[in-house]
């Protein structure tokens, strides 16, 4: 048996799909699991033992990975699932010209035609859409695919050169010598309107080195460098770093994620990575629903002030920014504190009941 899984293009979203992918491949512990998509969201899966293959889909990208290119391979692999967790028409139709013989995805955008197994998202009594959790979506599809998710946990997995690139990085910033190792990731590929400002990072980065004695880095991705360095020049403290000057790349924010003691983030990708390897969280919202990316994990802790032009879901602000502007780094930094607590009373407990 093939099933192809038609995975979405966010970074945040594709991990959410990972208690859908482990409950398909229990559920078919033989299939040949094929993940279609964009080249960086195998960056978020790579080292996963769930999939067996990637087909690299992207209209950008090189004739290889274009759109009757896909459809040619999808032909000559025939695919007796497809489990379409976009809602996009163009992927419908992608696997429904791939000659996917069971597709399974939301009926949205009009595209109800091109399913074989239709559902339907969550409305109100009038009919709207309300928001609801796109992780318990992702659950439903991989449900009326006749696999039952179990679990919620997201999960997410490193390569030994994630971990042996974030050793090199720990070296060079000395963090072993520090009580904790603090990640913040400033980033949002969605648009400037989920961003917290960059000296509220600072000044929440020189608190934490100051109060606590923590290392500090700032994640980043390719087009972040420049952010990164101009947190760490307002921080002005050698325990903060970054990884501007890095190769970096999705395995190697993952490996640093994973070893980290928490993470202070923009409702970006990241803050799945945290979730997914079980790392307290502070979650900074704006402009959009929690309720859309609620990853029911019990470490996290989400912040959003309520402003009466929010959550606008707009990718910039054309006002003042009220609702990020207003988080002040008093309450990031407090929460920080009691998820540092949490984590460390656990682990004590745990180290006393092993004893």
């Amino acid at each position: 048996m093939r099933i192809a899984l038609f995975l979405p293009n966010w970074i945040g979203d594709a991990v959410m799909t990972t208690p859908a992918i482990r409950a398909i491949r229990e559920r078919f512990p033989d299939a040949h699991l094929i993940g279609v998509g964009k080249p960086y969201v195998a960056g978020v899966l790579e080292g996963s033992p769930r999939l067996d293959e990637w087909i690299a889909f992207d209209k950008r990208g090189p004739a290889t990975q274009r759109f009757l290119s896909v459809v040619r391979r999808l032909r000559e692999t025939p695919i007796d699932l497809a489990m379409i967790f976009p809602n996009s028409f163009r992927t419908a139709l992608l696997a429904r010209l791939g000659r996917c013989r069971r597709r399974v995805g939301f009926a949205r955008y009009g595209r109800s035609f091109l399913l074989t197994d239709r559902l339907q998202p969550v409305r109100n009594n009038r009919g709207k859409i309300v928001p609801a959790p796109i992780l318990l979506d992702y659950n439903r599809l991989a449900a009326q695919a006749g696999a039952p998710v179990r679990s919620l946990r997201m999960e997410l997995f490193t390569t030994r050169n994630d971990e042996r690139h974030a050793d090199a990085v720990w070296d060079r910033a000395g963090f072993e010598r520090h009580r904790e190792v603090i990640c913040l990731n400033p980033g949002a590929a969605f648009g400037s309107a989920k961003l917290w400002p960059a000296s509220y990072f600072a000044d929440l980065a020189k608190r934490l080195v100051d109060e606590r004695g923590s290392g500090v880095l700032v994640l980043c991705g390719p087009y972040e460098r420049e952010l990164a360095r101009q947190i760490v020049r307002m921080a002005n403290r050698r325990e903060v770093v970054s990884l501007a000057d890095e190769p970096v790349s999705l395995g190697l924010t993952k490996a640093c994620v994973k070893r980290c003691d928490l993470l202070v983030s923009t409702d970006s990708g990241p803050r799945h990575f945290a979730a997914a390897f079980g790392r307290p969280v502070a979650a900074l919202f704006g402009p959009t629903f929690v309720a859309w990316t609620d990853t029911f994990f019990p470490q996290e802790i989400r912040l959003q002030r309520k402003v009466p032009c929010g959550p606008c879901q707009q990718r910039a602000c054309h006002l003042d920014h009220r609702c990020m502007r207003e988080l002040g780094v008093n309450e990031v930094y407090q929460t920080a504190v009691r998820l540092l607590t949490r984590s460390q009373v656990g682990d004590r407990a745990e180290i006393s009941s092993a004893a």
